[in-house]
């Protein structure tokens, strides 16, 4: 059963549900397929064992309304929830400091109990939004000004269910190199990893989200440690047809640390699952209903010197939304050999410009690392 919701459903998406005949929810997104009402998509999902898939945590809410006599509204709160995720994986990692706090007690809070270099975070978040890392004690005041003139701007975006605006979560630093995988659990409660991308940054103090890569390379090394690792997490919740999108950190010892485990979907705004179809030729929204395991050797045939990036392009400019008139896409299309699709997102509904989904020969990275260090100001007009 596919729950399609704001912000965004890719058109790859919806011709996979409508090409192979799907199940889906009823609503505005799906005009053009054949959906279920709610009353006829709980009927249905009790008398069959349907995978359930998201592409957006909006439909969080659905799910506990509707499908609370199934232990799922449970599991995705303990991974949804940030705080409750870091008590799940405290047998993992008993050393680690988390601490929860409310937004009005930032003001109050004793800074000086803090282990610096610390991330502060919204316990129930999404897509790096109200997300700091602080450094030194002096930076603590303007981090607090930052996440409440933030959380004002984006508080009529998302339900409370996918950004909460009340508690947030303090917890040290993890660091090392950045990953996001794409994985499921299947129905015998097996990890299984659909795809494996590299999140780089432009300095040590950039927490964006600008750039996700993926190849041969990155795969093939990663593949057999993060299956074991999505294998550890999926015992310990005990989740089974489960989705999951995952942000983690190998630090210098090699030990992975998990960032948070996004529940029900795969990379946000249909990113990481659509690249998957045009960097490796395969699906993995059909890959996880039918239960299916990419065989990687066969996937990866010819790829060996192809990068295939997501690239966020988020509004890093510093000029609010109202004051900008235009993006130009052409120019920023222009500064890659060969982009794969360009989504054009309106920056006045969320702050955003769009995604690009580039192919770059491995001996090119200028390309990427040029657009990881700008702030896009070179590519709007202003009003």
């Amino acid at each position: 059963m596919f729950l399609l919701d704001k912000p965004y459903v890719s058109p790859f998406l919806k011709q996979t549900i409508k090409n192979n005949a799907l199940p889906v929810l009823e609503n505005s997104l799906v005009d053009e397929l054949n959906a279920m009402t709610s009353q006829q998509a709980v009927a249905y999902l009790k008398e069959n064992q349907t995978p359930i898939y998201s592409n957006s945590e909006n439909a969080i809410d659905w799910i506990a309304q509707y499908l609370d006599f199934t232990d799922l509204p449970e599991k995705i709160n303990h991974f949804k929830d940030k705080y409750k995720f870091r008590q799940l994986t405290q047998k993992m990692y008993p050393d680690f400091f988390f601490k929860k706090v409310n937004i009005k007690d930032l003001i109050t809070l004793d800074i000086e109990a803090l282990p610096y270099p610390f991330i502060i975070k919204p316990s129930v978040g999404f897509f790096s939004m109200g997300v700091y890392k602080v450094i030194k004690k002096s930076q603590w005041q303007q981090t607090v000004d930052k996440i409440h003139d933030e959380m004002q701007q984006v508080k009529n975006l998302y339900p409370q269910s996918v950004m909460g605006l009340d508690d947030f979560i303090i917890e040290q630093c993890i660091n090392g190199e950045e990953y996001a995988i794409d994985a499921y659990v299947n129905a015998q409660g097996e990890a299984v990893v659909l795809s494996i991308l590299k999140h780089t940054f432009a300095s040590e103090d950039d927490v964006s989200d600008r750039v996700y890569t993926t190849s041969k390379t990155i795969i093939e090394e990663n593949l057999e440690q993060f299956t074991t690792f999505v294998q550890k997490i999926a015992d310990l919740s005990q989740v089974k047809t489960f989705p999951m999108h995952i942000e983690l950190r190998r630090e210098a010892n090699g030990e992975l640390l998990p960032i948070e485990v996004n529940p029900m979907r795969f990379g946000g705004w249909c990113t990481t699952a659509d690249m998957s179809h045009f960097a490796y030729g395969f699906n993995q929204y059909l890959y996880y209903y039918h239960q299916q395991k990419p065989n990687w050797n066969e996937l990866l045939k010819d790829k060996q010197d192809k990068l295939y990036s997501v690239i966020v392009l988020d509004n890093s400019t510093g000029k609010p939304s109202e004051e900008i008139h235009s993006f130009d896409y052409q120019k920023i299309t222009g500064q890659f050999e060969n982009v794969l699709e360009l989504r054009k997102i309106n920056h006045k509904t969320y702050p955003l410009f769009g995604f690009l989904f580039v192919e770059t020969q491995q001996n090119n990275t200028a390309e990427l690392t040029a657009i990881l260090e700008s702030d896009l100001s070179e590519f709007v007009n202003l009003s």
